[in-house]
């Protein structure tokens, strides 16, 4: 109904889907690409630390399970603790697009991460390497703690995108910064993708709600019960969402106001 007039635009690419999926803590590789299919996402992340980079390597016979004809390889440096290490990681990605057949590709998700008890981004980190890589001619996705002013410091850098976390990474928690995700939303010139945190279909349709462009989510569908059913449910709660963004909520009101009022009745006795 949307999609032939509502693409999610990312630097020079434009999307159908504005649900991600990530590629870990999936059970089976069966698991992870009928979830894929079955989520109609457009953009995949995988963590490049996590993957050698060879494709006749049986260890990631998974991505080559994939049809990347219609899929959009969207590499993460996850696992960076350095802006140095999410640098190394980035070019790593797009030496893996190139041999899936997306030389044109240097999209990178920017994670560098520092604290490994909470897994919470490190903003000056990721700004040092966001500069680098920008520089460098990558199309920068950062992902950050729900910061409104970093969020306008890395979009006058050149990011293509900014993806505030709801919560900490793979915790359920939901949208626990949400007046923050609004300043961000309200404020930004680019894509806002709420990334981290997301539990269920009613999260990702409440941020889609709120006006953002997307949603980056894993742990919801890898690790329930029936990750294929959750990742459908997924993609209807971010297309609802989005409806409901664009069809613009009722006015809240303080008294009840009755559906059928008593004055047109009349009229039409």
């Amino acid at each position: 109904m949307i999609n032939n007039f509502d693409k999610l635009k990312i630097a020079n690419k434009s999307f159908t889907s504005r649900l991600m999926l990530g590629t870990g803590k999936y059970k089976t590789i069966d698991n992870a690409v009928n979830s894929i299919i079955t989520s109609e996402c457009e953009i995949v992340t995988v963590a490049i630390r996590r993957l050698p980079t060879n494709l006749n390597n049986d260890n990631i016979s998974f991505l080559s399970s994939l049809n990347w004809k219609n899929l959009w390889l969207l590499p993460n440096t996850a696992g960076s603790q350095t802006a140095e290490e999410a640098i190394r990681m980035a070019f790593l990605g797009h030496e893996l697009a190139c041999q899936l057949g997306q030389e044109d590709n240097f999209f990178v998700k920017l994670e560098v991460i520092s604290d490994p008890k909470y897994l919470l981004p490190d903003p000056i980190g990721t700004l040092k390497a966001a500069e680098f890589l920008i520089k460098k001619g990558f199309t920068v996705l950062p992902y950050i703690n729900a910061d409104p002013m970093l969020a306008l410091h890395l979009e006058d850098l050149g990011c293509a995108t900014v993806m505030p976390l709801g919560s900490p990474i793979g915790s359920g928690q939901g949208l626990n910064n949400l007046a923050n995700i609004k300043i961000i939303i309200e404020n930004a010139n680019i894509p806002v993708i709420v990334d981290a945190g997301i539990g269920t279909p009613s999260e990702a349709a409440m941020a889609m709600e709120l006006g953002a462009d997307g949603v980056l989510l894993n742990t919801a569908v890898a690790q329930s019960k029936n990750p294929e059913k959750m990742a459908y449910a997924m993609n209807l709660g971010v297309k609802a969402g989005r409806l409901a963004y664009l069809a613009g909520r009722m006015e809240k009101k303080q008294y009840a106001t009755a559906s059928s009022p008593v004055t047109q009745i009349s009229k039409i006795i």
